[in-house]
């Protein structure tokens, strides 16, 4: 399959060849990467109460948003459009996103980008432009519960850098989400150059903090390359740790550099803006057997 008729981007194309899969990935590429959701990717994103949106801010950097609700908040009417029922905040029509589903306690998610349609007060819908569905590797098996709408406000404080109660809530971490995109993301109608939002797990503690920077370790998984092929092309990014206990976020701006030598894979991120957010969560997490 010739670059221009590829659905993978030349930040993908580029890091799967160095890993050895460029040919089977680009035979594999039209049939894993749809633009349409499969019945089972529709019915899958009725079920979730929560929701990541990756988004671009004013000053083009990735964003992501958590936006949660009663299950059936977000249903899809047809295979090339999924609703959301919350408010979209920034978003306006055109602007393209990244969503990403994640059902942890079953080990399934589900990937979807595109641009939005529609967007009132109070909710939004998105057109499909590329759908694909991930492996359960490396997803820490707790279920999220929406409990009722929360009735406190909630509490943000920006940060220059990291403070030690967040590099404890990263260091402790074993799930963080990673906003990135294509630095044509905006203004290019290429299904590939996109926004992407994606999930990233290990042990507990996986993620190092040195000094103001974290250092992520890349596990083999499906060799899409989505998140390093758009950190080779745009190193801004946005980070999301959660406590799952207390429902605190930690927002980290960050520049990232992927990493790549014979013995493993990692990204270097360096920090630029921190946002802690106390409160106002609807969800909580209960552990889930393995």
């Amino acid at each position: 399959m010739s670059p221009a008729h590829s659905p993978w981007h030349e930040g993908e194309r580029r890091l799967q060849a160095r890993a050895g899969v460029g040919e089977r990935m680009a035979s594999l590429g039209d049939r894993v990467l749809r633009d349409h959701m499969p019945d089972q990717h529709r019915s899958f994103f009725a079920l979730l109460p929560y929701i990541l949106v990756a988004r671009l801010d004013e000053e083009d950097w990735p964003r992501i948003s958590l936006l949660a609700g009663v299950p059936g908040f977000v249903h899809s009417p047809d295979p090339r459009t999924l609703c959301i029922e919350a408010p979209p905040g920034p978003l306006m029509p055109g602007e393209p996103v990244g969503m990403l589903g994640l059902q942890a306690h079953t080990g399934r998610r589900n990937r979807m980008n595109g641009r939005v349609g529609q967007a009132n007060p109070g909710s939004f819908a998105v057109s499909v432009a590329q759908s694909f569905g991930n492996c359960p590797k490396y997803i820490h098996p707790r279920e999220a519960v929406w409990v009722r709408d929360s009735d406190e406000d909630p509490v943000a404080a920006s940060l220059d850098e990291l403070d030690e109660g967040a590099a404890r809530l990263v260091r402790s971490a074993d799930t963080f989400f990673i906003a990135t995109a294509h630095p044509l993301a905006r203004v290019s109608s290429d299904p590939s150059h996109g926004l992407d939002v994606s999930h990233r797990g290990g042990t507990r503690g996986f993620v190092r903090v040195e000094g103001e920077s974290l250092v992520i370790p890349d596990y083999v998984g499906n060799s899409f390359f989505n998140t390093f092929g758009n950190l080779q092309l745009e190193p801004r990014c946005e980070l999301l740790f959660i406590d799952f206990q207390t429902g605190e976020r930690l927002f980290i701006q960050a520049r990232a550099s992927v990493q790549w030598d014979d013995r493993a894979r990692s990204v270097r991120a360096e920090v630029c803006r921190v946002l802690r957010i106390e409160g106002g969560l609807p969800l909580r997490w209960t552990e889930a057997p393995a």
